[in-house]
């Protein structure tokens, strides 16, 4: 049975040269049971992230070879990409005439969330107001948003029959 890995990233902008790293998000599944990993502030490192990831056989990402994957490369230092076999469902979403970032494609594909408010930029609000005004409720929504993003993922690989 393979093991297969969901994996979205929030950070604090979009460039991995200016911007922080604040979650990586895994959804990890293996025999049709998955759990949910979150690293944040303190396990955000290249051996905490692997060991999350040892025996997996497939990363699957929504745009990861263009933001996910080099971000985490150019600020954990770890190229996923030459550990992992990966498979970016962006472009199956394209091979399916699926255009749109990653909650355009769920609408067009009827799969739910439960945070309808909630985006890229609403998730770099929630980890300041965490960061500088200790909101723990920011914090669990930012983890929330992430959570449906990895959940999300594999919902799409299955709608897509990707392997």
């Amino acid at each position: 049975m393979k093991y297969r890995a969901y994996l979205d990233i929030e950070t604090t902008g979009l460039s991995r040269h200016y911007a922080d790293l604040t979650v990586i998000g895994i959804a990890l599944e293996k025999n049709r049971k998955y759990e949910v990993v979150q690293l944040i502030e303190g396990d955000l490192y290249q051996e905490r992230l692997l060991d999350n990831l040892e025996g997996v056989d497939e990363i699957y990402t929504y745009n990861g070879s263009r933001f996910d994957l080099p971000f985490i490369k150019a600020k954990l230092g770890v190229d996923l990409k030459a550990c992992f076999r990966h498979t970016d469902l962006m472009y199956d979403c394209w091979r399916h005439k699926l255009k749109g970032g990653l909650k355009v494609v769920e609408r067009l594909l009827g799969i739910k969330r439960q945070l309808t408010d909630v985006d890229g930029y609403i998730a770099v609000q929630l980890w300041f107001d965490y960061v500088n005004n200790n909101n723990m409720q920011a914090l669990r929504t930012l983890l929330e948003y992430n959570q449906e993003d990895v959940v999300n993922l594999r919902i799409l690989r299955r709608k897509l029959k990707v392997k």
